[in-house]
């Protein structure tokens, strides 16, 4: 089974918007990399995202391009400085997961599903990019499959 961790799209600031939602530039990027992985037959199960307003919007934009069975939900432990060692241990493995939250959390969980480590830098997300993390095995050695991201030059 995959596990995709996607950042929220690109948001507004503060000042024009408290909660902060999507701007208009991170709305396009997430439709775009939401069409291409449609594109390559992305399979998700079911997104679950932070419940922050950016993160929730980036998710049911992947969602209207990914049309997962099992919808689109609000997840506890996802915020940006939510601990990913208690997170996760909750993870559904038996299910092609999305999962759109933020920074720092998403690059730890990463961190520690690879290398057993939340301080190692394994990737560096990009907003409304994904990443595919795979379970190769039984002794759940979980690698990085592949990547979409916006911006590849930079």
């Amino acid at each position: 089974m995959a596990l995709y961790v996607a950042q929220h799209g690109k948001s507004l600031p503060a000042s024009e918007d408290p909660k902060k939602g999507l701007s208009k530039d991170g709305q396009l990027e997430t439709q775009r990399i939401a069409e291409v992985a449609a594109g390559y037959q992305v399979h998700v199960s079911r997104t679950l995202h932070s419940g922050k307003q950016r993160a929730r919007q980036t998710a049911e934009i992947f969602e209207q391009y990914l049309t997962p069975e099992g919808g689109s939900e609000a997840c506890d432990g996802m915020k940006p400085l939510d601990d990913v060692t208690l997170f996760a241990p909750t993870l559904p493995i038996d299910q092609d997961v999305m999962l759109v939250g933020h920074l720092p959390f998403l690059e730890r969980l990463i961190g520690l599903l690879v290398c057993d480590n939340p301080e190692k830098m394994v990737f560096k997300l990009q907003n409304s990019g994904i990443v595919c993390l795979d379970y190769r095995d039984e002794s759940q050695l979980i690698v990085i499959r592949w990547a979409l991201m916006p911006n590849i030059g930079r």
